[in-house]
């Protein structure tokens, strides 16, 4: 059994999940074990999975928690891998497309000494054109500033400087996500929380530029420019839905 595994949640992600298991397969590093938690998928999620464990250069399990969240499906998964023997966790969604050096990445940052590593993101290149991914980079380079100033993110209970991570790219100790509380079980935003219950726990936080995940940016089509820049600021999504599809 690997010491490292890779927890990908999912919802309703039969069209994009096959592409993020094939980036996972990819991986200069595949020395993992997969594990997909569904949180009770309507489509064919579930099938796509299943249909590529077949070909899997690593052991892959498909898990389904039915609370809703993903929240929940995160911590449900985390806490399988760790139940299972995992030391070292890895996140990214099922809308994601890791980078080949992502794994070794985010392996090398929790060896070398990290109790959590944040990498990258970038905007995919098959949802939107240049323009768009302009716009994808700037809303996050927006949403990172603001975030540092935000009182929110600041005191002294906190034992690490803010510096905005996505969920779908980072990677953790076992040992420090059992001792923070784990992923709030609630539906998104939950990055912004997590990373605040880690930065009350350790200083030892680092971010890795070699760890990219290339981004979803569904949400710009769907709320529109401002809306997105909006629910980046971490004021929510109106009356829009929090999960674009």
């Amino acid at each position: 059994m690997t010491d490292l595994w890779v927890i990908v949640p999912a919802y309703n992600e039969a069209s994009r999940i096959s592409a993020t298991l094939h980036a996972l397969a990819a991986q200069t590093d595949t020395d993992f074990t997969l594990l997909v938690v569904d949180n009770g998928s309507t489509d064919t999620t579930v099938t796509a999975a299943e249909a590529f464990r077949a070909c899997a250069p690593f052991p892959m399990h498909v898990l389904v928690e039915p609370e809703k969240g993903v929240g929940c499906a995160v911590d449900t998964g985390f806490r399988h891998a760790i139940a299972a023997g995992a030391t070292l966790l890895a996140r990214t969604d099922a809308d994601c497309l890791p980078r080949p050096g992502w794994v070794a990445a985010a392996r090398a940052a929790l060896t070398g000494g990290a109790d959590m590593v944040c990498g990258r993101i970038t905007a995919r290149h098959d949802e939107h054109g240049p323009a768009g991914r302009a716009v994808f980079g700037l809303l996050v380079a927006l949403a990172a500033g603001f975030g540092r100033i935000r009182p929110a993110h600041r005191g002294s209970g906190f034992r690490a400087p803010y510096r905005m991570h996505a969920g779908n790219n980072m990677a953790i100790t076992a040992r420090l996500y059992e001792a923070c509380g784990g992923m709030p079980r609630r539906p998104s935003p939950t990055d912004r929380l997590f990373l605040n219950r880690v930065r009350q726990t350790t200083s030892s936080i680092v971010r890795s530029r070699s760890m990219v995940v290339e981004n979803s940016t569904r949400r710009l089509r769907a709320y529109g420019v401002l809306r997105t820049a909006r629910w980046y600021l971490d004021r929510g999504s109106g009356p829009l839905t929090p999960d674009p599809r």
